[in-house]
């Protein structure tokens, strides 16, 4: 019998020490991701102001929660980028709701200009949830249990013009999140369900197309949108948190008519009136700037302005 015991005894050591990497809550784990190829853009300048609008869950897994965790991973990636600012989403669904869209409506350019134009966006991220999984494996014998989960999902986004509504750009990202437990003769954990393996796939897929879609939102070039206009004093949407510097020259434009490709029917642009050129003269308010009109007309509320060239 203590022959027996001893025989159990050593197996058991020999089991925990080749397992031991795969013991406990999340004794191993694997986050992995693929993404389209990389795009980058050299353009730098003043911080875009980015409206990102809560992912469509086009799954039956985790109904409208997977949506709202996909936009909030990528608007911590946007920020943590230092090249936005991404306005607040009750703004943003606030504004859905006015324009009786749902909250992971489609864009469509006129919607998008508004967007744009009272919430002073220069683009729009819009994304879904195409795929989601959650598949558990393992093993239970005599004296050794082992669990392994694994989670993939699959998201789409898109980058939208907020002055046009054109699609500037469409990426496919796929996040995998695999988690492995063991035991033996009760030792160790068998591992309940890890809710942690949804949002890590989450991310893996999320954070890998920042680059890209952070690439993609600054080969625009930046814009602001004039606030108010008081006797000589221009009042923009834009100031030192966006990058602006006193001294700095912009110079105004009034948008006109759509302009649509002959082809496609699709908004390309918009026609432009230069109105004059401003230049920065000081900060108020918690991201504005006040402005002085130097050479030529001066704008009105609404009106664009870019860095002069």
């Amino acid at each position: 019998m203590n022959r027996l015991k001893g025989i159990v005894l050593s197996m058991g050591l020999l089991f925990l020490s080749g397992c031991a990497g795969t013991m406990g809550v999340k004794m191993k784990q694997d986050v992995s991701a693929n993404v389209t190829e990389k795009v980058e853009s050299k353009y730098t300048g003043p911080k875009r102001r980015v409206g990102v609008i809560d992912f469509e869950n086009k799954t039956a897994y985790g109904q409208t929660r997977l949506g709202q965790a996909a936009s909030d991973i990528l608007i911590t990636e946007l920020v943590k980028t230092g090249k936005f600012i991404v306005v607040e989403r009750e703004k943003v669904n606030k504004l859905l709701e006015e324009q009786k869209l749902g909250l992971t409506g489609a864009i469509d350019p006129n919607t998008a200009a508004q967007m744009g134009k009272v919430l002073g966006l220069n683009a729009i991220v819009t994304g879904a949830i195409s795929n989601f999984g959650v598949r558990t494996t393992g093993s239970d014998y005599l004296i050794t249990q082992t669990k392994r989960q694994e989670a993939t999902c699959t998201i789409d986004v898109r980058v939208v013009d907020a002055e046009t509504g054109q699609i500037l750009f469409a990426d496919s990202g796929k996040g995998v999140s695999k988690v492995g437990s063991g035991s033996f003769l009760g030792l160790g954990t068998r591992g309940g369900y890890a809710e942690s393996i949804e949002g890590d796939a989450l991310r893996a897929a999320v954070s890998q197309m920042t680059i890209n879609i952070t690439s993609q939102i600054n080969k625009k070039p930046w814009s602001c949108r004039v606030a108010d206009v008081d006797g000589s004093t221009v009042y923009l949407d834009a100031g030192m948190d966006s990058g602006l510097e006193v001294g700095q020259k912009l110079a105004a434009y009034k948008l006109g008519r759509e302009i649509k490709s002959p082809q496609t029917g699709l908004v390309i642009g918009r026609t432009e009136e230069k109105l004059g050129e401003l230049v920065i003269d000081s900060f108020f308010g918690e991201n504005g700037s006040k402005a002085i009109v130097k050479t030529g007309r001066s704008p009105g509320p609404g009106d664009l302005c870019r860095m002069a060239q």
